[in-house]
């Protein structure tokens, strides 16, 4: 395997709009990136411009230290496993995994072992002689990650693999991707929209914005430290909580949320950050399973709130409520909401919030 750089890499179209924009990331040996990000962002680009599929129009990557901005995508020893499955029809399971073998002038010897040894990582070894319409979606999906695993590439590319699948099957797909990594200690560059992919499924997570590189950092990382706002928001299932506060001088510092009577007296460990703002408004964050309908172990403030909806999970439920004109939610253990009341304590660990600067939306705690 190998480790793949990128520096300084912008995507120009026609000259005037940049869909990708000084993105610079090191990627090392037998890592699982996730590059994630919303529609547009600039992902997909990317990964094309790695497998060479779109020119750089500035900037340079590197794969295994060799610069290959210029080197034609059958040369850069990659394999691309794309959103659409692009199998053969009228080939079968071993003739589509072995068909990129065969055009590479592979003895046959060397692809039936090849092919072999694919299809029992992948648990293909019963379907070889079957054709793809015969196959379900999750199969096919896996038909086409074999036929990239054959050519035992140094770097493998995904480009949204899951996304054509039903919920049960991309979990399950999420779990064999990840397993697979394991086994083949693979380097392994992979694109998604979904933010439970990036976090089940990275090593390190690549967060994207307008083209923009947001955060590079591990799963936990992003998900504890983000840097601005738009990670904070996007990490996380379901998202982060935000409201607009005026930092005060009361008793300490204290925040006054818009819109509402509630006074948040902070913690001493947020005290000193939020001096400079004193005076000044600021978006407050919190997660929704640091809001408690029953207070644990922390320093949790009580608020009065009308519970506006209650989805069942399971273990666990959302709860909607509102906090001056913004919705709140809450990830609660469902054994503890009473479906007779409406009005509820609602209770928020004011330990675990984050601050954002209203001017810059970065975070006032990294």
């Amino acid at each position: 395997m190998a480790e793949v750089i990128l520096k300084n890499v912008s995507k120009t179209y026609d000259g005037k709009s940049k869909s990708v924009n000084d993105v610079s990331i090191n990627i090392n040996d037998q890592e699982f990136v996730v590059l994630v990000g919303p529609s547009g962002c600039g992902k997909s680009t990317t990964l094309r411009m790695i497998a060479g599929l779109e020119e750089v129009s500035e900037g340079e990557i590197f794969i295994d230290g060799k610069l290959i901005n210029d080197v034609p995508p059958k040369d850069r020893d990659i394999a691309m496993v794309f959103q659409n499955y692009a199998l053969y029809p009228h080939m079968t399971v071993y003739g589509n995994m072995a068909f990129g073998l065969k055009l590479r002038k592979f003895s046959k010897e060397e692809i039936k072992a090849r092919v072999g040894e694919a299809a029992r990582i992948l648990d293909l070894t019963d379907y070889l002689d079957r054709k793809p319409k015969t196959l379900s979606g999750g199969q096919r999906q896996r038909v086409a990650v074999g036929r990239a695993i054959v050519r035992k590439p140094k770097v493998f590319l995904f480009d949204e693999p899951l996304s054509n699948l039903d919920a049960k099957l991309r979990v399950q797909m999420r779990t064999e991707i990840s397993k697979l990594h394991k086994r083949l200690n693979a380097t392994i560059i992979y694109v998604t929209h979904d933010q439970v992919e990036a976090m089940t499924m990275g090593t390190k997570i690549v967060v994207m914005k307008d083209g923009f590189t947001q955060q590079v950092g591990s799963p936990l990382d992003l998900y504890n430290n983000p840097v601005n706002k738009f990670v904070a928001g996007f990490i996380g299932s379901p998202s982060m909580n935000f409201i607009e506060a005026a930092v005060v001088e009361s008793e300490g510092i204290s925040l006054k949320l818009s819109n509402s009577d509630i006074t948040l007296k902070l913690p001493s460990l947020h005290q000193t950050k939020l001096k400079e703002f004193i005076g000044k408004n600021i978006s407050l964050g919190i997660r929704p399973e640091d809001i408690r309908l029953v207070p644990a172990e922390g320093n949790y403030f009580p608020v009065n709130a009308n519970l506006e909806l209650i989805e069942p999970m399971g273990y666990e439920s959302f709860i909607y409520f509102m906090i001056g004109k913004e919705q709140f939610t809450g990830r609660v253990v469902s054994s503890n909401i009473n479906k007779n009341e409406e009005t509820k304590i609602i209770y928020l660990n004011i330990e675990k919030l984050y601050f954002f600067s209203q001017d810059t939306a970065k975070s006032i705690l990294s």
